[in-house]
């Protein structure tokens, strides 16, 4: 199994979960109550799966594809460390990765 640390945008709570090996970060943070939309269901037409990883863990995460820079483009918040969750697809390399909920977000569907 491998652990996911989700902090919350404001610092004041960290959620650990684990998830076996395979699995997309997105529906590792859904099944975790994390507020993550992803509207589009992983085709990248959206931002609204956006995470900020750690900078000690960003490293360990394969590069973004040059489509999915784009979408980060549209992401309310985008740091240098952000992501899209429903690219990121659980690993044991990335074993106690860590990630902040930004502190805005684009809710595609009206809520």
């Amino acid at each position: 199994m491998i652990r996911v640390r989700f902090e919350d945008a404001r610092g004041g709570g960290v959620q650990e979960v684990q998830a076996p090996p395979g699995v997309r970060l997105l529906e590792v943070a859904q099944n975790a109550g994390q507020p993550l939309e992803g509207t589009c269901e992983g085709q990248m037409a959206c931002s609204t799966c956006h995470v900020i990883v750690a900078p000690e863990d960003f490293e360990r995460l394969p590069p973004a594809s040059e489509e999915e820079e784009d979408m980060l483009d549209l992401a309310i918040g985008a740091v240098r460390t952000s992501r899209l969750a429903c690219q990121i697809l659980l690993t044991d390399t990335l074993d106690g990765l860590t990630l902040r909920m930004p502190s805005a977000h684009r809710d595609m569907q009206g809520r």
